[in-house]
């Protein structure tokens, strides 16, 4: 007979075999999760890849068309030399036969004075070209100067004055050099030392460049010799190395900057190895209105977001949304936020201010003066960049009327009058002038004025007591009777002439001697 098997060897046989089922089924498992993992990853690679190809694709595309398009500029560049160069020799021949008519026909002096009155328009670009067309820079920044309150006639006379200069970029240069790079009227007269120019440098740079530019392909190339401009940018490193003197950048003045940043674009010597020294120089200068477009001409046009950036997180949210409206960045920073967080700063500063207690006495008229500017300047803001819409000024208006009435009001309210202080202590009554020279018919001679009587109405001095001393018989002259007024002669008391007696004194009077007992001649009345 067969044996009878064993079930509890079965059971420990088939055990293991279980358990290795259920290790590889979850080890299967983990591989599928591991596989699909790797699959997604690569996939993820691809899809990466793939687009980074795309973007390549697209950069070169653009680098090619952007290589055909300088290709292309600077064929077309080569090719209007010619037309160019014979454009502008025909200008300057055109220059100097006027130079040469100017001077054959009459002097300096006479030309001087043949231009007239130069106060209207013609007389101004007269004599703007005069100076032009005899290269006179000391006359022409002379003039210019002295014209301030005509800045917006010289904006537009210059630029026609300059075209008939026979050489417009070094006569620009010279007339600048009086301020620019250094300001050398210290060394004649130190009086101008205060009175800033740098408008006046600014205007005639911004004038010259319609003049130089390339009448053919534009601002692209400028008609500046290669003398001058190696003359500007030796100017423009003078300046650049005179920071340290300076104070350094957060030191130098505006005007200043501005005069630099100007003469760069101007004459073209812009260098793209400064980018970040220029992006210093326009941030602190930020608040200037054509600090903008000097900005994208200086090459930061790529770096205005982050200019833009800086200015709002040092508090400039206006002059940032002038520089986002410059380069087209409205939708990424928005003007209506910026003008809102502008005008909470200002009334801010407006609360500080208050309460400042070293500004006490004029702490009002501080804190309402910053708030009405600020108001003023987002008022124009709104209307120069049509935000009416969007940021409704009536509101600001009526605040900004608010205070101008509060401002006019308090300037109307009368200056509390401190007390007069010259009073008699013992017989009441004003005391009378410190000087005789005061009062309306002051006494008119080379001896010493006659006292003051005291008034009738006043009660009389003691009995024994003179209440005037006589005077020295030396004088010869008496003393006066008393008028109505205590103080003033009338035209009564100076009736009688020269060689009268006056009347006798009223009864309540007591005068210690005649008035004619000095031995000398009677009083003369004193001249009205």
């Amino acid at each position: 007979m067969g044996s009878i098997p064993n079930t509890g060897e079965s059971t420990k046989l088939t055990q293991p075999s279980f358990d290795e089922f259920q290790r590889q089924t979850s080890l299967m498992t983990s591989c599928t999760l591991l596989w699909k993992e790797l699959s997604d990853h690569f996939n993820s690679l691809e899809q990466n890849l793939m687009k980074k190809s795309e973007a390549l694709k697209d950069k070169l595309r653009v680098l090619d068309e952007q290589t055909k398009k300088s290709l292309n500029v600077l064929e077309k560049r080569e090719t209007t030399i010619d037309g160019s160069v014979e454009i502008a020799l025909k200008i300057v021949e055109k220059s100097k036969e006027a130079a040469l008519s100017v001077l054959e026909k009459e002097s300096e002096a006479d030309s001087e004075d043949s231009l007239g009155e130069v106060d209207d328009g013609d007389g101004v670009l007269a004599k703007l070209r005069w100076f032009c067309l005899k290269m006179e820079a000391r006359g022409f920044w002379s003039f210019v100067t002295g014209k301030k309150k005509d800045l917006e006639l010289l904006r537009e006379k210059m630029p026609l004055a300059l075209v008939e200069c026979v050489d417009p970029a070094r006569l620009v240069l010279e007339s600048i050099s009086e301020v620019f790079p250094h300001d050398r009227r210290e060394i004649r007269d130190k009086s101008e030392k205060s009175n800033d120019l740098g408008w006046a440098c600014v205007l005639i740079l911004e004038s010259l460049i319609p003049v130089v530019v390339d009448p053919v392909i534009g601002k692209s190339r400028l008609l500046v010799t290669s003398s001058v401009k190696e003359r500007a940018k030796e100017i423009a490193e003078t300046w650049v190395a005179s920071l340290d003197e300076r104070g350094g950048i957060e030191n130098v003045k505006t005007p200043d900057v501005h005069t630099f940043l100007q003469h760069l674009v101007t004459f073209g010597i812009v260098k793209k190895e400064d980018v970040d020294f220029y992006r210093k120089l326009v941030i602190g200068s930020a608040w200037r209105k054509q600090m903008p477009k000097l900005a994208v001409s200086l090459g930061l046009g790529d770096e205005m977001p982050d200019i833009i950036q800086e200015l709002i997180s040092r508090g400039q949210h206006l002059d940032a949304v002038h520089f986002t409206y410059e380069v087209g960045l409205v939708e990424k920073f928005p003007p209506v936020p910026l003008l809102k967080a502008f005008l909470k700063d200002a009334k801010k500063a407006a609360a500080s201010i208050l309460e400042d207690p070293n500004n006490v006495g004029r702490a009002a008229n501080l804190a309402a003066r910053k708030e009405q500017s600020a108001l003023k300047a987002v008022i124009k803001c709104i209307e120069e960049y049509k935000l009416e819409f969007q940021f409704p000024p009536e509101n600001l208006k009526k605040r900004l009327e608010q205070l101008e009435k509060g401002r006019t009001e308090k300037k109307r309210q009368p200056a509390a009058v401190p007390a007069n202080k010259r009073t008699r202590a013992n017989i009441g009554g004003p005391m009378p002038p410190a000087k005789a020279g005061r009062l309306t018919n002051a006494y008119v001679s080379s001896f010493p004025a006659p006292s003051f009587v005291r008034s009738p109405s006043h009660g009389q001095y003691h009995p024994g007591v003179s209440p005037y001393s006589p005077p020295p018989t030396i004088y010869g002259s008496v003393s006066p009777p008393p008028p109505p007024n205590p103080y003033l002669y009338s035209s009564e008391a100076a009736a009688p002439g020269f060689g009268g007696s006056y009347p006798a004194p009223p009864p309540p009077m007591n005068y210690p001697l005649p008035y004619t007992a000095y031995g000398g001649p009677a009083y003369q009345p004193a001249y009205y």
